[in-house]
């Protein structure tokens, strides 16, 4: 477990390359070791099975060669015809004839000096094999009862493994070397594809800390044309770079516009605060007026300041929550209609009573609000707001129509954007502040609904919003 651990903790300190490397290695060295393990075993068996079948062999010759000859044959017959008993037994094998208290009396060949013990379960007729370590050597012994004529003893047989045992020794000695060799190479090789296949990942680490170092500014340089999986890695950070930088330049632009935007008010009030101070609080005149502007400029600031916290907020969308859109926009075309009585505002469904739409009720008043109160602002007559809500099954479709003086072609993409305002002068007189439609943008989107605008210039605009339904 230690040794896991202590392996563990010095590849977490490695580069990829190397991780890389030794893991090729690694792999390929335990499936060269697992097969060299099935091909030892296997040819070990198959050879100690060739090496007893040649004991086996012997024993049943010289067996059957006493039986033939039987039992007038004697041990002086037999030592008359060695020659023959030599040409059954094999030349790397000894063969003895022993008494019944194991004493030699006879040997052919002499590749073996020290006599095996009897084994104590020889049977009557047949033979055993068993294995044994003589003179530090194993050895397969055969062993059988033999009677010739009076003599009763044993008749053994010798077979020494010298061959299988320096064939296993060289054949486990090749294995370890082409191990080492296999090991070395695949390491080799590892690093070599790693080094190959790391390579575009090395340029993405450069590029991104040339990006850390120079910041946005700097432009991306990777070129990296793969169709792999690291081609798609750098396909993402080139994608997510540019919305970073999007991103970055719109947070740039949002704080240079909302400083500018809070500098004014603060600029308008420091004047009136200072002409308080040097004549106006000894002229009541002088005094109300600047009072009654300073808070106008409060009540813009206020109103400002609540609206950038409406964008910067990300709170996360509620699914759950459905808003009946015919009654929250009667409420709130009642508010509308107090506050701007001259106006007439007219709302229009093609059902009577319900409408439900994904989206929470806060969210779907402060989008139709700002919608209505952009209508009424930019008219130059008596404003005329036409509301309508249809059910189209899997959305609801919200327009807002109204007859003011309209947007020009060029404008309408921009329209949207924070801070940016059509009538620049209207907008200030009647407390705007640029951030309506962008905040209704963002509240459409957050519960996955489509906005889109449409616009004649001096007739007046139409706003068309669609809003999940609620499918159950």
């Amino acid at each position: 477990m230690k040794i896991m651990n202590k392996a563990r903790h010095y590849l977490d300190h490695r580069s990829l390359k190397s991780k890389w490397a030794f893991t090729s290695a690694f792999v390929i060295f335990i499936s060269y070791l697992l097969i060299c393990i099935v091909m030892f075993i296997s040819l070990q068996t198959w050879l100690l099975s060739n090496e007893k079948q040649s004991v086996t062999r012997s024993m049943e010759d010289l067996i059957s060669y006493f039986e033939k000859r039987g039992q007038f044959l004697t041990v002086d017959d037999i030592r008359q015809n060695e020659s023959l008993i030599n040409a059954i037994v094999d030349k790397k094998q000894t063969a003895r004839i022993l008494n019944k208290d194991g004493v030699e009396i006879l040997r052919i060949n002499n590749t073996v000096a020290e006599i095996p013990p009897l084994p104590k379960n020889v049977p009557d007729s047949g033979f055993t094999i068993h294995k044994d370590k003589i003179e530090r050597e194993d050895n397969f012994v055969g062993t059988a009862k033999l009677s010739l004529g009076q003599f009763n003893g044993y008749i053994q047989v010798t077979h020494p493994l010298t061959q299988y045992t320096s064939l296993m020794k060289y054949f486990l000695t090749a294995m370890i070397l082409m191990g080492i060799g296999a090991l070395a190479a695949s390491a080799a090789i590892g690093y070599t594809l790693a080094t190959r296949l790391l390579q575009p990942v090395n340029q993405l680490r450069k590029e991104m800390n040339r990006v850390a170092d120079e910041g946005f500014e700097a432009k991306i340089q990777l070129q990296e044309t793969r169709n792999d999986e690291i081609g798609e890695l750098i396909h993402v950070y080139k994608r997510m770079m540019g919305e970073l930088e999007e991103a970055y330049l719109q947070q740039q632009r949002f704080i240079s516009d909302a400083s500018h935007e809070l500098r004014t008010p603060i600029q308008v009030l420091e004047g009136h605060l200072n002409l308080l101070k040097r004549w106006g609080k000894d002229d009541p005149e002088i005094m109300e007026e600047s009072l009654t502007t300073s808070l106008q400029e409060i009540q813009r600031m206020r109103s400002l300041i609540e609206e950038l916290l409406n964008l910067a907020r990300r709170e996360p969308k509620d699914s759950s929550k459905l808003t009946n859109i015919i009654e929250e926009t009667a409420n709130v075309i009642a508010e509308t209609e107090r506050l701007h009585p001259e106006s007439e505002l007219i709302l229009e469904s093609n059902q009577s009573t319900t409408l439900e739409a994904v989206i929470s009720k806060d969210a779907y008043n402060q989008i139709v609000r700002n919608l209505l109160q952009n209508a009424i602002r930019y008219c130059e007559k008596k404003p005329i707001v036409r509301i309508s809500l249809t059910n189209m099954s899997e959305y609801h479709k919200i327009e807002v129509e109204d007859n003011g003086i309209g947007i020009k072609k060029d404008a309408i993409p921009r329209i949207f954007d924070r801070f940016y305002r059509v009538d620049d002068a209207r907008s200030r007189e009647h407390g705007g502040t640029g951030l309506g439609l962008a905040i209704v943008k963002m509240l459409v989107e957050k519960y996955d609904g489509q906005i889109s605008v449409s616009s004649i210039y001096g007739e007046g605009t139409k706003f068309t919003i669609y809003l999940p339904a609620n499918r159950n």
